[in-house]
């Protein structure tokens, strides 16, 4: 099994000084993701929860809502030359269909984009099964602002590292839930819809979910895809998250930092009007 750090050596200039020493750095390996023995998609992550990763995929790209849905999912291991760990195949249930937008996708995506320029509205409103709109869930701005400092204690190997994003789910008072960390944003939150997917806690109703970076169209493409009715950003959001946001009745708040944050749609959920 890979892990998820690595050590190599280092010049380190500090002070003046200079000095040889070993550091530890976040490891970064590509996933290949096969769906009923066809070749999804392939992304650049830190191995660990691959299997959670897989489903997570799966819940934002429309294919499966529930733990029923997937009859297997293991790691391949009849690949000559090829690490078994880096190639995960997942089989349907009898009768969960596959989009066919799905499996024409066959694509190569970045630790830092997810699957770029591939999604759109309209595709989010075809396949989405979960009516964030209608979540009745209140939250407290303090609460809220009080979130990412809570996610910020629980990256334990971005205490090691400094190379990770990391997503959080939390619940509508404050408890977290659960914390992944990796390389990619979009595979941080992957990795928790499909921890909650694997225990069947899908929609992830009265939930909040946080990220460590930027609120990009496809992060809360794949809160809305699990039900999640409200997202908290350290940066800002891009003009299609916003949109996407609206339109499907998400709380979403960018720049949440310290006493601070910037509310773009859903105010309603913390007691707000629209600005």
């Amino acid at each position: 099994m890979t892990t998820m750090t690595g050590r190599h050596r280092v010049v380190r200039i500090a002070n003046g000084s200079v000095s040889g020493r070993p550091d530890t750095l976040v490891t970064e390996e590509p996933l290949e993701m096969r769906l009923n023995g066809t070749s999804l998609a392939v992304t650049m992550r830190t191995p660990g929860h691959d299997f959670e990763l897989a489903a997570g995929f799966l819940v934002a790209e429309g294919v499966v809502t529930s733990a029923a849905d997937i009859r297997t999912i293991r790691h391949c291991t009849d690949e000559p030359g090829v690490t078994a760990d880096n190639i995960v195949e997942v089989t349907l249930a009898p009768g969960v269909p596959i989009p066919e937008e799905t499996l024409t996708r066959h694509t190569v995506t970045t630790s830092a984009c997810g699957l770029c320029g591939k999604a759109s509205l309209d595709a989010v409103r075809a396949t989405t099964r979960f009516d964030v709109a209608a979540d009745p869930v209140r939250l407290e701005p303090d609460v809220v602002l009080s979130l990412p400092d809570r996610l910020r204690e629980s990256q334990r190997v971005f205490d090691r590292t400094g190379g990770l994003h990391a997503a959080g789910l939390f619940t509508a008072d404050g408890t977290p839930v659960r914390v992944r960390e990796d390389v990619g944003r979009h595979n941080a939150v992957d990795k928790l819809i499909g921890w909650a997917l694997q225990r069947g806690r899908l929609p992830l109703t009265g939930h909040v979910l946080v990220v460590s970076g930027r609120a990009s169209f496809e992060l809360v493409q794949k809160a809305v895809m699990a039900g999640i009715p409200a997202m908290a950003a350290v940066s800002a959001p891009s003009t299609l998250a916003v949109d996407l946001a609206d339109e499907a009745g998400l709380t979403l708040a960018g720049f949440v930092r310290g006493t601070s944050m910037n509310v773009y749609s859903g105010g309603h959920r913390l007691g707000l009007g629209t600005p």
